[in-house]
């Protein structure tokens, strides 16, 4: 999809830039103190963008001592209320989530449109299946992905009518092929670019395998520009599923990648507990590497020969290899050190 440049802050959506990774703080923004110390843990594993809840004037003020405080760009999420988007824009929020249709009249949101013009800060427009419009779910029976496409359109025409255009699109659904539906559809009417994501996807095991589906397979269609998985859980694990998402597409590299063998009764070393380890502490390292934690010979030098360091276990030793080659044999109780040593050097 060859989708517009959006800037939130200093980092670009859309336009063939890098796909950007998103999280949203599940802290009660007008605690600034905890929310800035989630944003800090969350730009410490990668989050790029970073989302909060504004349901009052207490938290849209809290905005301006947070936007100090923290490094990644801040968006306000805010629903009913157009005030809190005006004093968010006035504390130096970098982006608007809004559904432009649940903060009252025209006039109400031409005054947010005046307002973030002038700072040139941009409009995500979020359509949800939870939250159509009665005459659009009348209209079609219920959720579709037309529904969705067209409250989106909608939206956006309102806003083009008031002469703005920096705007990011959402159209999101718990339902994965509704989801992929929809963003194909918009995708092939309109160049804005879209914020992917699968809404309500669960808790960290259901939501991990919900969104990697989901939004895998959106981004392998070519759509899409920026993401958040949505956990119920902490919010620095979305940050964690969406690194690797991007990573499996080869749409964007962070670091160290993992292979591993799924172990079986060839297996003679604890190879779970090594490559958990292995995995843990090389978590930080920014080298763009492939390392290989295999169980035995059938399936190590010769199945993982593109991994750049890696090991094959045997009997109470395993063989560390290097592009296909053994390099040396080391005893059990020793490879991890070996191994994060051989790394080291890469």
């Amino acid at each position: 999809m060859k989708s517009k440049t959006v800037f939130v802050g200093d980092v670009p959506i859309g336009g063939g830039h890098p796909i950007v990774v998103q999280s949203m703080c599940n802290t009660d923004t007008r605690n600034v103190k905890e929310t800035v110390k989630q944003i800090h843990a969350l730009e410490k594993v990668g989050c790029e963008i970073i989302r909060v809840a504004i349901p009052d004037m207490e938290a849209a003020n809290a905005v301006k001592e947070i936007k100090r405080q923290i490094n990644i760009p801040l968006v306000a999420d805010i629903h009913f209320d157009y005030r809190l988007a005006l004093v968010c824009v006035k504390n130096g929020i970098d982006k608007i989530r809004i559904n432009p249709g649940n903060i009252g009249g025209k006039e109400k949101i031409r005054e947010v449109v005046k307002a973030v013009k002038e700072r040139n800060i941009p409009i995500r427009i979020g359509v949800n299946s939870g939250s159509l419009e009665k005459d659009l779910l009348k209209k079609y029976g219920g959720v579709t992905a037309e529904a969705l496409v067209e409250s989106a359109k909608k939206h956006i025409y309102l806003l083009e009518e008031m002469d703005f255009s920096d705007i990011v699109v959402s159209i999101k659904s718990s339902n994965v092929l509704l989801s992929l539906k929809a963003y194909e559809q918009f995708s092939k009417e309109m160049d804005y670019p879209l914020h992917i994501g699968i809404t309500e996807a669960g808790t960290l095991w259901s939501g991990t395998i919900k969104s990697a589906v989901g939004i895998g397979a959106i981004l392998s269609r070519g759509i899409g520009d920026t993401i958040r998985v949505s956990l119920t859980g902490d919010p620095i694990e979305e940050v964690k599923v969406g690194k690797e998402i991007l990573k499996a597409l080869n749409l964007r590299n962070f670091g160290i990648e993992f292979i591993s063998c799924p172990t079986c009764g060839r297996t003679e070393i604890d190879l779970i507990s090594l490559a958990n380890e292995v995995e843990k502490k090389c978590a930080n390292k920014d080298k763009k590497i492939k390392v290989a934690i295999m169980g035995c010979a059938v399936n190590g030098p010769g199945e993982a020969k593109e991994a750049d360091i890696g090991i094959a276990g045997g009997k109470g030793v395993g063989l560390i290899f290097k592009k296909g080659k053994i390099i040396k044999k080391v005893p059990e109780e020793q490879l991890l050190d070996v191994l994060l040593e051989e790394i080291d050097k890469l």
